[in-house]
């Protein structure tokens, strides 16, 4: 009996100690793999940015107008309008290295920039269109969410409460539009999204 568990514990403790060796091995391999394009990286010499693809805000295509007296809505456009003055690009997926490999890494600081000015647009977006939702302005609210998923947001309310507004319309086509949009994401949202749109397509055929 003690000799069975002896050889049992014996056994367990091996094989543990194999996957920990190769863990470590496949972490000194990604290890090294990274600070050899980190060091490649800054070795980069600056590169022009005017081919990026810059997002244009439409503001005259947005209900700037509409519910201004509220605190939020307020917020939500005077953010907007600053952005629309300033150079903003979906970077979602892009790590330091990428960019500094890609453009320069005496670019990476303008880059970052312009990434966190995406980032603060379609979140500035989503919190309107929530807002103008509550107040029963769903139409409205779609328009800030439709230019937010063409611009490539990965924020998942965006597209469900999308999903749900078309398929309040009876447009229900329209949900392969989003789930397109979202399998040319570069975030780790992307299967998530994609799966919850199709299920809500699923769940919407189900009920006919």
């Amino acid at each position: 009996m003690i000799l069975g568990f002896l050889a049992s514990f014996i056994g367990i403790a091996i094989i543990i100690s194999v996957l920990a060796k190769r863990s470590s091995k496949t972490r000194n391999s990604q290890d090294k793999n990274f600070w050899e394009r980190e060091a490649q990286a800054n070795n980069v010499r600056r590169k022009p940015l005017d081919k990026l693809n810059y997002i244009h805000i439409p503001l005259e295509h947005f209900p700037m107008q509409l519910l201004e007296e509220n605190p939020i809505v307020k917020e939500c456009i005077d953010t907007v309008q600053t952005l629309s003055t300033q150079n903003i690009v979906n970077l979602t997926g892009w790590s330091n290295t990428d960019l500094k490999l890609e453009y320069g890494t005496a670019n990476l600081s303008p880059l970052t920039e312009y990434d966190q000015n995406f980032t603060i647009l379609v979140r500035t977006l989503q919190k309107w269109a929530d807002t103008l939702t509550e107040a029963g302005y769903a139409d409205e609210a779609a328009t800030l969410m439709e230019f937010a998923v063409n611009a490539g947001t990965d924020i998942s309310s965006t597209y469900y409460q999308l999903a749900d507004y078309w398929l309040s319309k009876g447009e229900n086509t329209r949900i392969e539009q989003l789930i397109q949009a979202a399998d040319n994401l570069h975030s780790a949202n992307k299967d998530t999204i994609i799966r919850n749109l199709k299920e809500k397509v699923w769940g919407d055929v189900m009920r006919l």
